[in-house]
């Protein structure tokens, strides 16, 4: 058995070029503004499906990122989605990231009143008064509670990246956003998690940096 042997700052670059290989050897193109993305999330599930499944509303990359560069936040529902969003490149344009399940204020109310942390996390987020957007990337609670608060005009997000993993609610959630008349880029079915979320936000990120 043999190996290529890469240099390390070579091996994320070869694994796109395989990546947009294989895609092209698939039949499937993309507008160019969303190929980032695709290859990105499938960069890091190494799953192919998602090149059929990643929904974009119309434009959402191109809102995305202005919110961004105009200093918006990511709010994200998991401590792993936090830890994996380039939060230092974020920060260049004046955002940061936030992941409130951990905490204590949020664990007391999801406890009194019998709701999941996801729906406080939300509540919390509806009062950063700054312009946000949502990478979620486990709870289907949060995306509902986010069409609720949106509903209710007390939330508007620049984007929703809806890619929550599981079985419950999960592609009802999904569809609830891909309804709603906000920016969303939402991974239809079953499959997601704090992984693609983050790897999301990241393809947004560092598209953005290259161009600075």
């Amino acid at each position: 058995m043999s190996f290529d042997i890469i240099k390390p700052l070579e091996i994320e670059k070869e694994s796109f070029r395989i990546i947009r290989q294989e895609l092209d050897q698939m039949g499937k193109s993309f507008p160019e503004e969303l190929l980032p993305t695709i290859q990105r999330v499938i960069h890091t599930t190494a799953d192919f499906e998602y090149a059929d499944t990643l929904t974009f509303s119309k434009d959402c990359i191109q809102k995305a990122n202005k919110a961004i560069m105009e200093g918006a936040h990511i709010v994200t529902d998991t401590n792993m989605a936090l830890s994996g969003i380039s939060k230092k490149t974020l920060q260049k344009f004046g955002g940061d990231v936030h992941c409130f399940m951990a905490d204590e204020d949020v664990a007391r109310q999801a406890k009194e009143r019998e709701v999941t942390r996801a729906i406080v996390s939300m509540e919390k987020a509806a009062t950063l008064g700054v312009p946000t957007i949502f990478a979620i990337g486990n709870a289907p609670t949060a995306l509902i509670r986010l069409k609720e608060l949106m509903d209710e005009g007390k939330l508007r997000p620049e984007l929703i990246i809806g890619v929550p993993v599981g079985f419950v609610n999960v592609v009802e959630a999904k569809e609830l956003i891909m309804e709603s008349d906000v920016p969303y880029i939402v991974n239809r079915g079953r499959k997601g998690g704090s992984t693609v979320a983050a790897a999301i936000c990241n393809s947004l990120l560092y598209s953005i940096s290259k161009r600075e």
